[in-house]
């Protein structure tokens, strides 16, 4: 049954001693029940934060937990072994504070409060069970935070080793939470403890995850906009699917997968023994064994909520007690607001101390263009958004020289966190703002590799705009007032108004207009007041 409904995070985030303003330094621990994740930020004057540490360890805490009841000895110490080693790291960072979760696994094992105890007294570290609710509401918080859910309805999974968090939404309000015993450890050792795994195993694993999810969501199951995953299962199965489209993006953040993706990569790993699998390019060995459970579990949960895409949220549970964390010791904001994708992409730009004037400009003669060539080359809002932010961010690479700073702003911008954009359209950005000057596309440059011929060709297209517009801005000084465009045959129309003399602005755009004409096949016609 539901853990809880139409509620939003609690406000009040618990008492504590505040953490010394002079170190914004913090750390959080997230003891799952497959992996024990820590993560060092330092915290921003405002809402942001620089992770400085990312460190996961596999220790199976889990281990032969559905049988026993209790916490094997040798997870035991692989668990103590790799908290101390954290702990050090997290000294060596001088933190100000370490938070600390443990979920599913030390949440049921009947010795959990001994271990939580025993590591207590033997690394000083003080770790809070929290339940299946409190592990969903951190998972909210992340997803929250790094995704726009606003007026869309979600459904949110976090899959752990021990149990899976549900979460549906409608916008920033959460409508259920549910915590299930659908963990990727525990189904393993319940439903497929042989090698090669037997259709029947599996087909008796599916038949439980979806009597479950029948049993728990009722009729709270309508179709949803997309599923936003977080967990090892889900970074595993955006590795997997990366390698099979040969992409290579910077991270898993917001990636996007399909549905028909996960149902025929689970059905290719269902056909490989567990030493073919540990091989298959983007599959941890270390998770080749539990992966098809999780992969069931969010295959079964795309069918029900009848959603055929999947976001991934790289950063999960840890990030949300990160964000918790940050108000609690009085270094963010209360009542934290998700930023809009624009918010983002400007504080990103100010913090490269980008020209916002003559950024602005670019952006305002990009869209113009841009709206005036949409009916004909089908254009859509997405790729709008998309020229968009790189106009803002086309300079953002003079922060580190003048020099080449085209190619700068390309690795700045890639290696940026943008809320709102997957790793693919980020790419695409960095790429549109890459070729605003100097040399053209051409097909060998290494920037270009990973993109799919459609990603390359809205390179072109966006990229020619951008590098237009930004020589009719030659001045860097808006004198361009107004602009109208029109595509009429064979030629793209751009008359340009303003209270001065325009011919530099006209110069500027006759020298920037050779990606636009050879990838739109148009010739531009310049005219001024």
């Amino acid at each position: 049954m539901p853990l809880a409904k139409l509620k939003s995070l609690p406000q009040e985030p618990p008492v504590a001693t505040p953490a010394p303003r002079e170190n914004r330094r913090l750390a959080a621990i997230d003891i799952g029940t497959n992996s024990i994740r820590s993560i060092v930020v330092e915290a921003r004057p405002g809402r942001d934060f620089q992770v400085l540490d990312d460190e996961k360890a596999t220790v199976r805490l889990g281990e032969g937990l559905a049988a026993s009841g209790e916490i094997c000895p040798a997870a035991w110490e692989r668990a103590r072994d790799a908290l101390a080693r954290m702990l050090k790291i997290q000294q060596g960072y001088g933190v100000s504070a370490v938070e600390a979760v443990a979920t599913s696994a030390v949440r049921q094992a009947r010795n959990g409060a001994a271990f939580v105890a025993a590591i207590q007294d033997e690394l000083g570290l003080a770790i809070e069970v929290i339940s299946g609710e409190e592990e969903a509401e951190l998972a909210f918080l992340s997803a929250r935070s790094s995704f726009e859910m606003d007026n869309l309805h979600y459904a949110l999974v976090d899959i752990g080793g021990g149990s899976a968090e549900i979460i549906t939404t409608m916008g920033s309000q959460i409508e259920d939470i549910f915590s299930l015993d659908l963990g990727a450890v525990v189904l393993t050792e319940k439903f497929l403890p042989n090698d090669p795994i037997s259709p029947e195993e599996h087909q008796r694993l599916r038949k439980h995850i979806r009597a479950t999810l029948k049993k728990n969501l009722r009729d709270r199951d309508s179709a949803v906009q997309c599923l936003i995953g977080s967990g090892g299962t889900l970074t595993t199965i955006a590795a997997m699917v990366m390698a099979q489209r040969r992409e290579q993006f910077n991270s898993f953040q917001g990636y996007e997968v399909l549905r028909s993706e996960v149902v025929h990569l689970l059905a290719m790993l269902l056909r490989k023994p567990l030493r073919e699998r540990r091989a298959v390019s983007g599959l941890a060995p270390e998770r080749a064994d539990i992966i098809i459970a999780g992969m069931t579990v969010v295959d079964e949960l795309m069918r029900r909520f009848g959603t055929n895409i999947l976001k991934v949220n790289e950063r999960g549970i840890r990030h949300g007690l990160i964000l918790r964390s940050l108000e609690k010791y009085g270094l963010a904001p209360r009542a934290r607001k998700p930023v809009n994708w624009r918010t983002a992409v400007l504080s990103f730009a100010r913090a490269c101390h980008f020209h916002e004037d003559h950024a602005d400009q670019v952006a305002r003669l990009s869209l113009s263009m841009f709206d005036a060539l949409a009916p004909s080359f089908e254009l859509d809002s997405r790729q709008r958004r998309l020229l968009e932010a790189a106009a803002l961010l086309h300079d953002v690479g003079y922060f580190i020289n003048y020099a080449r700073h085209h190619k700068h702003s390309y690795h700045l911008i890639r290696h940026a966190s943008l809320f709102g954009f997957s790793p693919r359209e980020q790419e695409i950005i960095a790429n549109i703002a890459r070729y605003h000057r100097r040399a053209l596309p051409k097909k060998n440059h290494e920037n270009l590799l990973g993109l799919s011929g459609e990603d390359r060709r809205a390179v072109a297209r966006l990229g020619g705009i951008l590098r237009l517009a930004d020589g009719l801005d030659r001045r860097r000084s808006r004198v361009v007032q107004s602009i109208a465009c029109r595509l009429d045959g064979e030629r793209f129309h751009v008359h340009l108004g303003g209270a001065e003399d325009l011919s530099v602005e006209i110069y500027g755009g006759e020298s920037k207009r050779d990606l636009f004409e050879a990838t739109f096949a148009r010739k531009l016609a310049l005219s001024a007041d």
